[in-house]
């Protein structure tokens, strides 16, 4: 045996930087969503709590009853909410299961929008 062969070859690797911190990559895209979020997210909560700001829609919302109007604002707050939790899950994990189970969600709130909207608001 030669001497070359007996000795180990060290291989050079990038460093990951990204190792080990997905969670902080989630928690800050969480966070960014949710700064883009606060405005329609308080305004939502604002139409859901005072059921007389039915009036500031003038006509379009004069036939649609005060529970439905409420029940479809407190849909979307919760959405809203909950948006910037799932971003963040979403940019943490990364994977197709968890794409399937945030895209599920986000189909179930979305159909309960549209339902609650042509029921109640529209």
């Amino acid at each position: 045996m030669s001497s070359k062969g007996s000795q180990r070859v060290a291989h050079e690797e990038a460093m990951d930087i990204t190792e080990g911190k997905s969670g902080l990559w989630g928690a800050l895209a969480g966070l960014v969503v949710f700064a883009l979020i606060a405005v329609p997210l308080s305004a939502s909560f604002a139409f859901a709590t005072h059921p007389h700001s039915q009036q500031l829609f003038a006509n379009r919302l004069s036939d649609a009853t005060a529970g439905g109007y409420q029940a479809f604002w407190w849909v979307v707050t919760i959405f809203l909410f909950a948006l910037p939790f799932l971003v963040g899950y979403l940019v943490a994990k990364l994977s197709v299961k968890s794409l399937v189970v945030v895209g599920a969600i986000f189909a179930l709130f979305v159909i309960a929008i549209m339902i609650l909207g042509q029921m109640f608001v529209f």
